[in-house]
């Protein structure tokens, strides 16, 4: 059999192939060997599914909304059925409104932009930088940054210490993440819902890490609004959600200004212009819409409901067990969190290896093993700063990020997974994890633009 044929009969046991599943790269050692995609909590592979169904509409492509020919109409009605099949699995209501945006980060900008004047946001520092920073660009919103919680309950009990003592009373809103994508460990979503709605409060729910990897239903988390991205969903493209609520959207003015967010524009006697702007989700939609990218979430929606959350689950929990225990046979190995060894968690996890700079070992699991990881901050730079607060770095070592004076270079390392990673890629990891700590690297690796690479 050949190479090719050997990657291919290993990916059926991914229960939903992916694109990329037989790609063949070269080992600096020699040889070739099928990639290791074990980096799916940055950007997940394309379903094939996803990526047959945008091939099959590509030849249908027209503009939307306005146009009077065949194929526009025909992609009107795929993009704004695609905007109810998101709805459908996200568990909308009928009065919840499905915005298309870029990506998370956009989502949360958007919300951030449509906020009452005077809202007060509370937020972890454990959030990723989407969620974290779009807050601070409104001067007449005031953000309340909250310490990491070492429990779940401890989060809870945080957030609602807070709420209880802000100053005014007024509009508030908190955004917290489903699954962290520094330690993939589950945040108490409903009950932190709970306690946000018992002091007035609206929860928005960043589910970037979440969604693909468990059922995320609005109602049932009693969130208010949910944020996520198609490319970490299996779906290319660059297109985005925010669904929940529509008041605070409707209230707002347009987060861009432009085509298809108006609905009348007419001229004024003093010579400016009226703009009456639509109340629907075109209002926070301007300009052309990424329809591919939205048909794209759409098809993944699809196939992960078809395929069943309780399978992929169930799959996906037996191989962060083989990870866990195969990390947990290498004392110098240090697997990080916030909520300790027993929490729940979705296929994410980020280490350090004693003795190794981060950037250095991630770049020997590429060159020498095929394994594609994330070494530095993974844009949770308190977070991971936090965790890494007693870690010592080995200063000067290859692929070592600069520090600021006076402080110690911090980087770790993170693995992810998902529906679909074969259990080859994910043991060959574990043994390369092994060999590297037992052994050292194979090779001689420098330091360019700041990156560990191979030597040549």
């Amino acid at each position: 059999m050949s190479v090719s044929a050997v990657a291919a009969d290993r990916s059926v046991c991914a229960p939903l192939p992916v694109l990329g599943r037989d790609v063949l790269v070269p080992l600096v050692t020699g040889g070739e060997v099928d990639y290791a995609a074990l980096d799916y909590a940055a950007s997940a592979p394309a379903l094939q599914r996803v990526w047959d169904d945008v091939a099959a509409y590509a030849p249908y492509y027209g503009s939307v909304h306005r146009g009077a020919g065949y194929l526009s109409q025909l992609s009107t009605d795929l993009f704004e059925n695609s905007r109810r099949t998101i709805a459908e699995f996200l568990g909308c209501g009928s009065e919840d409104q499905v915005v298309f945006t870029r990506s998370t980060t956009d989502s949360l900008n958007l919300l951030a932009a449509v906020l009452p004047q005077g809202t007060r946001v509370f937020v972890f520092e454990t959030e990723h930088h989407a969620s974290l920073l779009p807050w601070e660009q409104r001067a007449d919103v005031a953000v309340t940054y909250l310490n990491a919680p070492r429990t779940p309950q401890q989060a809870v009990d945080t957030l609602e210490k807070a709420l209880a003592e802000r100053e005014p009373y007024g509009p508030a809103l908190v955004c917290v993440t489903g699954a962290s994508n520094v330690t993939g460990e589950l945040w108490p979503v409903r009950e932190l819902a709970t306690a946000a709605h018992a002091h007035g409060a609206r929860i928005v729910l960043d589910a970037a890490q979440l969604a693909p990897h468990h059922p995320v239903d609005i109602a049932d988390l009693d969130v208010d609004w949910i944020a996520f991205s198609g490319h970490k969903l299996y779906a290319p493209f660059g297109a985005g959600v925010l669904a929940g609520r529509a008041d605070w959207l409707q209230d707002a003015e347009p987060y861009l200004a432009g085509g298809g967010a108006s609905r009348k524009v007419s001229r004024r006697t003093d010579g400016g212009v009226d703009v009456e702007w639509h109340t629907t989700a075109a209002r926070h939609e301007a300009g052309s819409p990424n329809v591919i990218g939205a048909y794209a979430i759409a098809s993944a929606c699809r196939a992960l409901t078809e395929a069943g959350f309780e399978g992929l689950v169930a799959r996906e929990q037996e191989l962060i067990a083989r990870v866990r225990e195969g990390l947990a046979e290498v004392p110098e190995v240090n697997v990080l969190s916030l909520f300790g060894e027993d929490a729940a968690r979705v296929g994410v996890l980020s280490f350090v290896v004693e003795g190794w700079n981060s950037s250095h070992f991630a770049a020997a699991l590429s060159a020498e093993y095929g394994i594609g990881v994330r070494d530095g901050l993974f844009c949770a730079h308190p977070l991971v700063r936090t965790l890494l607060g007693s870690e010592p770095q080995e200063p000067g070592e290859c692929g070592a990020p600069e520090a600021a004076p006076g402080e110690r270079s911090l980087n770790a390392i993170r693995v992810s997974f998902g529906a679909g990673t074969p259990d080859e890629h994910v043991e060959r990891f574990v043994r390369a994890v092994k060999e590297l700590v037992a052994d050292g690297a194979r090779w001689n690796y420098r330091t360019e633009d700041g990156r560990c690479v191979p030597a040549v």
